[in-house]
């Protein structure tokens, strides 16, 4: 392979055929997308031939590779190049001087240093790349949820889609079989109602529902929502429970600004959580946040004895959260 100026790596979401790919980073899941994506461009009838780098035998590669008998397009995945042993690294270097255009072969690298040569080897060649990196951040779940239903053909509005992230929580094999059965299970289009049908009667679901309304403000729906929660037999522990860890990631976030602390590294908080709770603190201040906190800590003990009425402690607490939020 005559040496060229390396090209710039795109995301998992643009993987295309070509002679040789490169299908990089630690999100397997995303990796098992991109090759998808590969396998579904070349169309119908292609020989796929799986191959592991770790357990490799010299020539299967070659082998792999090789013009189909009935002239099939053929499609080769290597997974786990970042174990590769030696007798793979020595026929990849040698096939990637000279791969053969006829066929797709795929080489998935999961990180790290082993097989560093075959990699800067590839990258130089500008073979494709196409990186497939760990998801974290909450908009990085929000777009995969939004490729799951595109890829689908399935049309699906931005607010479903967040709804349907936030009950699901920051899981990403959850999250993709939460969207295939949404698509496998709902005709047309998929809706909140759709959602909440499938997803919001969990007890964790429900409960953060009611945080998220009383967090942004939203008298009416957190009331609503707190009203409908205890009609369903849902115990109030866990719904002021999560009013109040939201309150305590945004006391958290808010006071790391002041310190120059990472909350991720420092405080231990998942870096979607970090990026939600900043937005969330734009309509909060210090004092307001600290009454908040007051209110639900008074519900806690309420509901937790201190009270004869629990659900009345709690509804209370949920109203004052969200009027202090909508100041």
């Amino acid at each position: 392979m005559p040496p060229r100026s390396s090209a710039p790596a795109a995301t998992w979401f643009r993987a295309a055929p070509a002679p040789l790919v490169l299908v990089s980073g630690p999100e397997a899941l995303l990796a098992a997308r991109a090759v998808e994506r590969i396998h579904h461009a070349m169309g119908k009838g292609v020989a796929v031939t799986t191959l592991d780098a770790g357990a490799y035998t010299t020539g299967a590669l070659l082998a792999a590779a090789s013009p189909s008998l009935f002239d099939e397009p053929g499609l080769v995945v290597v997974e786990g190049a970042e174990a590769m042993n030696d007798a793979f690294l020595a026929d990849a270097l040698a096939y990637a001087a000279a791969p053969d255009p006829a066929v797709v072969v795929v080489i998935r690298h999961g990180g790290g240093v082993r097989g560093k040569k075959l990699l800067d080897t590839l990258r130089k060649g500008a073979v494709p790349e196409y990186t497939c990196p760990a998801v974290k951040r909450d908009g990085e779940f929000v777009d995969f949820a939004t490729a799951e239903f595109e890829r689908a053909k399935r049309p699906i509005q931005a607010a479903v889609v967040r709804r349907l992230v936030e009950a699901v929580g920051p899981d990403l094999p959850e999250l993709a079989a939460a969207c295939q059965q949404l698509i496998g299970d709902v005709d047309g289009t998929i809706d909140a109602e759709a959602v909440a049908r499938y997803y919001g009667t969990r007890v964790n679901a429900t409960a953060f529902s009611v945080a998220d309304a009383a967090i942004a403000g939203e008298v009416k729906d957190a009331v609503a929502l707190v009203r409908h929660a205890l009609s369903s037999g849902v115990d109030p522990v866990p719904l002021n429970a999560a009013l109040a860890a939201k309150l305590r990631v945004l006391a958290k976030v808010g006071a790391s600004r002041g310190r120059g602390l990472d909350p991720t590294r420092d405080l231990s908080i998942p870096p979607w959580q970090v990026d939600r709770a900043r937005r969330e603190l734009r309509r909060w201040s210090a004092q307001t946040l600290g009454e908040a906190i007051e209110a639900v800590a008074q519900a806690d003990a309420e509901i937790k004895g201190g009270g004869r009425a629990p659900a009345f402690a709690l509804e209370r607490a949920v109203r004052t959260v969200a009027q202090l939020a909508s100041q």
